[in-house]
Parts: structure tokens; sequence; C-alpha cells
């Protein structure tokens, strides 16, 4: 009934959707296998994109070729640059999605692609023949025969709901859990856990009071994520703020002896940066007040989702909290908040490509890893269906450094740390992050998609180029230009910087504290009229190059010398129990993990600077 398919993809959340793209984008026959086909591309939990350094993955993945960032402009109902008051290295684009559109935005690109097929069902098992993935098994008993599986499971795999006392087994609201897959990993020698998630009540806009709340407009010149041409967003939705107040949570605290939390029926460890309110007045009981995002859903729709306030209370006391907030006095609840408690597979089990050390052509993508976060997950599949297409084809491996990118260190963190939580991206994990900006992903990752083969990556390539000479062409007009005393010092006054004597470039000016080259073009009519012929993008560029650059420099510095030990090979044959100079946990671990090179066991937990002067000892460095 099937052909054999190049790569099945198991799961169309955010990482199996871009699982698929990615192996089809390089010409593999895919199957997208999902239990429904309604919600291809749901967003499962906050209808929003991007946010602090998970904006700079969605850039990532689209200049990579992912379609994530397309997606989200053609989608948005608010978009708003984060951390415009502090370095662009802290920059983060973040948008509000409508759902609905979202979903089939996705859904559409997936049928409009001549690579990629669909099958709805759940896959209750794996097709393994000599320690290789063959396929997968239904619960129709159907088996679609694979060189590669690619697994995006997300909170499906014998996931069950907790609302207070009850408990439902589910992967979602309303939708059914996975399951068999993990029982055979199991007794296939992998080891797995549990881990924990929650979502907020929805509740119905045309019951609020938005005068008592705190109006949260987009930004005035909206960006987007795609540096294609996607259409920008011309209107745009308000978010707004509210707040709790000590009566919702001494409310809150009637249920907490129903609550699955604390009376020990949840095991598994839920998300540190993203707690549950139950959690956040057990944790900082010192705080009067927890701040509440009122995000809409749509376009189209009243359903309001209430960010800040995820619970797995009791839904009468949920009920009874949420009617004590400023604005919600008269708020109906569409559904009530839930904890989900699901399966993950420590990601210390895989390989750098994200294939399963255990089985050869197996990947793992997203939360299945131990992850949370819809960009996490779909850069993981992207990686993942990139490297199942790789692999087949007998090509080597595509895995993006730390100094590349963000994608880079998700995954080098996951692979080589581990993660006992769900793991959550901020910009304080990239150590390279003046590199790592979101106005750059394009130009670091580019590159890289075009050389590999990517479906339409020329017409992309040839933007980078663009977008490079013209940023390089406005450092030389700022470099090479002199401006007088009388043209400037009145402006510099104005920005309480020390006047000039004597003509000076414009460069030396721009890299004063409080100038920037939007003012500057104000004051200088030649500078204007060079600009016009430039767009924002590229203007803002040069301006980072420009400022920044000792920095910039000084960091890359820094990948120069860790790249040097990325370059020392380790032998896949190398038998670290026979050096008795390693530790012996290095010795276990760099046994357990193989990793490829000097740099990835430097990064490895538990392995120290002295272990890896033996190393480079032992390798003849």
């Amino acid at each position: 009934m099937f052909p054999e398919y190049d790569v099945i993809v198991v799961g169309a959340g955010h990482a199996g959707c871009e699982a698929a793209v990615a192996a089809a984008n390089l010409g593999s026959k895919v199957c997208l296998v999902t239990m429904n086909m309604q919600t291809i591309a749901q967003m499962s939990c906050n209808p929003a994109m991007g946010g602090v350094a998970k904006g700079q993955i969605v850039r990532e993945i689209d200049a990579l070729g992912g379609y994530s960032g397309i997606v989200t402009d053609h989608t948005m109902v608010q978009f708003r640059m984060l951390n415009r008051s502090k370095g662009p290295a802290m920059w983060s684009p973040r948008a509000q999605s409508d759902r609905m559109l979202f979903a089939r935005k996705w859904r559409n690109m997936l049928e409009e692609h001549p690579n990629v097929d669909f099958w709805q069902d759940m896959v209750k098992g794996l097709v393994i023949r000599g320690g290789v993935v063959r396929g997968v098994v239904t619960s129709m008993g159907l088996e679609i025969p694979g060189k590669a599986v690619v697994l995006t499971n997300g909170t499906f795999l014998n996931g069950i709901i907790h609302i207070g006392e009850k408990q439902l087994g589910g992967g979602r609201a309303g939708e059914s859990a996975a399951k068999g897959i993990t029982e055979q990993l199991v007794e296939l020698g992998f080891e797995a856990g549990r881990m924990k998630t929650g979502t907020p009540p929805r509740v119905d806009g045309r019951t609020l009071n938005y005068d008592a709340m705190e109006v949260q407009p987009g930004d005035e010149n909206p960006g987007k994520f795609s540096y294609t041409d996607t259409p920008p967003i011309t209107k745009q939705l308000p978010c707004h703020v509210t707040y709790t107040s000590t009566q919702v949570h001494e409310t809150l605290k009637t249920g907490f002896d129903r609550s699955p939390m604390f009376n020990g029926r949840i095991q598994g460890l839920g998300p540190r940066y993203c707690p549950s309110i139950e959690d956040k007045i057990n944790r900082f009981a010192d705080k009067d007040r927890h701040q509440l995002f009122v995000e809409p859903e749509g376009w189209d729709t009243c359903e309001i989702y209430v960010n800040g306030f995820s619970s797995s209370l009791p839904e009468d006391v949920q009920y009874k909290a949420l009617r004590l907030i400023p604005g919600f006095e008269n708020v109906k609840m569409f559904r009530p908040g839930y904890a989900i408690e699901y399966d993950y597979f420590p990601p210390t089990q895989l390989e750098m490509t994200l294939e399963t050390r255990l089985v050869k052509n197996l990947f793992f993508a997203g939360q299945i890893n131990g992850t949370t976060g819809y960009e996490e997950a779909a850069c993981q599949g992207m990686m993942a269906g990139f490297n199942a297409h790789l692999a087949i084809n007998e090509q080597e491996p595509l895995i993006i450094k730390r100094s590349e990118g963000y994608i880079g260190v998700l995954i080098d963190d996951l692979v080589n740390k581990g993660t006992q939580e769900p793991y959550r991206m901020f910009t304080s994990r990239a150590e390279y992050r003046i590199l790592l900006r979101q106005d750059n992903a394009d130009l670091r990752l580019t590159p890289l998609a075009h050389q590999l083969g990517v479906r339409g990556m020329e017409e992309r390539m040839e933007r980078v180029q663009v977008k490079e000479a013209s940023a390089k062409a406005i450092e030389r007009f700022l470099e090479e230009y002199s401006i007088a005393p009388e043209q400037i010092n009145q402006y510099l006054e104005s920005k309480e910087s020390s006047a000039t004597r004597q003509k000076v470039k414009l460069s030396t000016i721009l890299l004063r504290p409080n100038i920037n080259l939007d003012d500057l073009r104000e004051v200088v009519p030649d500078l204007h009229q060079f600009l016009q012929a430039h767009t924002q993008e590229c203007v803002e560029l040069a301006e980072i190059n420009m400022k920044y650059e000792g920095y910039i420099r000084k960091e890359q510095e820094l990948v120069n010398k860790m790249n040097r030990l990325e370059e020392v090979k380790l032998w896949d044959t190398l038998d670290y129990h026979a050096l008795p100079s390693l530790s012996k946990e290095a010795r276990e671990k760099l046994t357990r993990m193989r990793p490829r090179t000097i740099g990835q066991a430097s990064r490895i937990s538990g392995i120290s600077p002295s272990d890896i002067s033996v190393l480079l000892v032992h390798m003849g460095r």
C-alpha cells in the first residue's frame, strides 16, 4: 500500500512540520504521519512566536529555508521587538499570531510541497532490523516502510492531563495520548523520563473590561521574521496587561490540597522559567502580585489566552480566582487551564545530528528531547530532517557550531549536558551572542543552506550578497565622508556630546554615545540622500557593525581559539578506559557519549580541563 519513503516524520507539531519540510527541500520523499490532520501545526499553548532568544531561533530557521518565519509573517496580529533599550545582541523579535490562520497556512504550505505525503493514524511502534530503523507501524496495523524516521511526539507519549483531582489520558485537550513507542524504546535500551508542562485557561474576550487594564500595543514600525518578501503587517491587535493580587492568591490557595502538583500525583518536572500560577505563589511568597498578559487568539475570535496564569488547580478554583483579577470581574471561561505529564528521552542518548546512538537512522526532535517551546522544537525538527536526508544518502551531516547559531547552542547543550527539566533557550546560554544577533542570521546561515542544496536558496543567497555589499558601502561612506564643525556642533550639543573644532569623519561621530544614523541623516543631507538607496535593514546592520566593531572582533578571536579544539577529531575506536590519567567520571561519560571532537568533549558535563589536557596529549597535541 505504501512506497518506501526516504523519511517518515511522526507528529505534525512545530518540530514535525519543519522536519518534513527540511528533508523534502533536500529532495527526500517524506511521509508525515499525524493522529489528526485537523491539528497540523497547532499552537497548543501560547499563540505567539519568538521572544527573547526564541526570536533569534525563528530567524535562523528562516535563514536555513524553514517555514516558521514565513508562516508567522503571514498570520501575525501584532509584532514587537523586545529589549530595544539594551544592546543589539539582546534585541529579540516576537509576534502574536492568529492561532487558526497559523495552522491553516502551515498546512497549505505543506500540501503545496510535491515531496510531502500525509497519513492520519497513530504510530504505535517502529520497525527495526539489525539495529537500523526500517519504518513504522500504525494503530491500524499498517506498516509504512522508510529509510529514516524522525520522532516528534511532543507531549503525546503516554500523556496524562491533570485538572485538580481529575486525570485524563491525552496529549492535548480533546486528543488521545500515544502509546507503544516508549515501551518499545525502553525495551531496546533507551532511558526514559517524565516531564510536565501546563497551559492557562482560555476566556471569552467579550466579558472582559479592557479599560481596567494596561494597553500593550505593537511596534509603531513593525518588523517581521522572514528575510523573504513576506507581506508587512498593516494593522495590529493590542494585547493588555493586568495583575493578580493577594486576594487572588488566597483564593487559589484554597485549592492547593486538590492540586496534582502539591499532592504528588505529578511526578514530572515542570519548566523552571514558565511556572504555573500556583507554583509562583508557592515559590515567590513575598510577591503581592504577578503580571498577566491578556493575549488575543486571532482576528476573528473572541477567545483570549491568559498568559501567566497556567494552572492545574480544580476548574472551580481557577474560575473564582480569575473573577478577582482587574478587568476579569464578569469573565466567562471557555476552558480551564491544565497540566500535562508526558514521556521524554534524555537527549544525551543522541548524536549531534539528533540521530539516536542505539538505532541507526532514527532521529528525535522537540519535546521528546526534553525541550519546551515551539521555536526550540521547530529548529530541532529542521536539523533532524536535514540530517535524516544526509544520513540515508551517506553525506556529511549538518552540525551548526555554538559560534554559528542559537540552534547550535541548543543542540550542543542538549546532547552534551542533557537536561533534567524542560529546556528553554535564553540569550545568556550563548557565549557568542554579539555574533549571534537576530539581524544577521541570514549572513551566518543562508550560505550553509545554499551549499547544502536546500530548495529555493539561490534567490535567498543573492539577497544575502546584496545585503552584505550594501552594509559595507554604507560603512565606507561613513569612513570617507568628512563634516565641518559648523554642520555638526549644534546637533552634538543637543545630544550633550562635546563639540568638534575641526573636520571629522562621520564614522567617528557615529561611535559616540547617544549618536545614531537615523538622527545623523536628518542633520547631514548628503548622508540622507546616500542612505535612501539602501534598506533600513542594511542601514541598521552597518551601524551595529561599526558601533560594536571592537566587541565583534574580540568575540571572533575567542571563536577562532575554540574552533582549534573543534578541529581536533577524536577517533571512533578510542578506548577511554585505557587512559588511566582521565578521571573515572570522564572515562565513563566519554565512552558513553563518544564525542566527535575535543571541543565537544570539553562541553560534556563532568569533563574537567585536566581531562581535556590528557586527551590533547594523547592525540599528539
